[in-house]
């Protein structure tokens, strides 16, 4: 019989959490999901990450953050977690942003945008502002609806669209391949084997 692996989550928007969901539903594996911890950015993951460490001696985490400006994913976890990571912490980084994972399955995205797929970047992952690029390509649509839930308003100072994370999760949610996007994102890739291989420290009760 297979074991039910209890989790809980930690993530710095909504997006991001309907893409670990799908992971993890798609992992293979038998997760049992807890809690998601969500203050929309990474200030507050930043903040509490000591706590969710500390935490996961009880109960496993799987946190997920955006890389942004760090240099590279042991540069963010080292200044973020001085501290020992306990094994039952899944602490995963997307390489620069989340939205990065989406752009590397062109096939889909340029299909639910209905644009040419030649307009996606073929290395996501190096490409320091993932979630720009995705709006630009979102501007170019000709599906009014969509470009008005995704891209921010004319002269509007807000960063993305009214609908911006609907949009985007019921992409995830209905037509993005992890597999087609891992062979485009190394960081995608990682993520998942880890999710695969995970394997929690129970302390014994006895």
């Amino acid at each position: 019989m297979t074991e039910i692996v209890p989790l809980q989550l930690a993530v710095e928007d909504t997006l991001s959490e309907t893409v670990l969901r799908t992971l993890l539903r798609r992992s293979g594996r038998d997760f049992a999901v807890g809690t998601c911890y969500q203050r929309s950015g990474f200030g507050y993951l930043k903040k509490t990450i000591r706590g969710f460490n500390r935490a996961a001696k009880g109960i496993p985490f799987l946190v997920l953050a955006d890389l942004d400006q760090y240099t590279c994913p042991p540069a963010l976890i080292a200044e973020w977690l001085p501290v020992p990571k306990h094994a039952n912490l899944l602490f995963r980084v997307a390489v620069h942003e989340v939205e990065s994972w989406l752009l590397a399955d062109q096939e889909a995205l340029a299909r639910f945008f209905g644009i040419r797929r030649t307009l996606l970047p073929r290395k996501p992952d190096e490409i320091a502002n993932a979630k720009e690029a995705l709006i630009e390509l979102a501007r170019k649509s000709r599906n009014r609806e969509l470009r008005n839930d995704i891209v921010p308003p004319t002269g509007s100072t807000r960063k993305q669209g009214p609908d911006y994370n609907g949009r985007l999760s019921k992409f995830v949610q209905d037509y993005w391949s992890i597999e087609r996007a891992g062979e485009n994102s190394p960081s995608l890739q990682q993520t998942m084997r880890a999710i695969q291989t995970f394997e929690p420290i129970w302390q014994d009760k006895a």
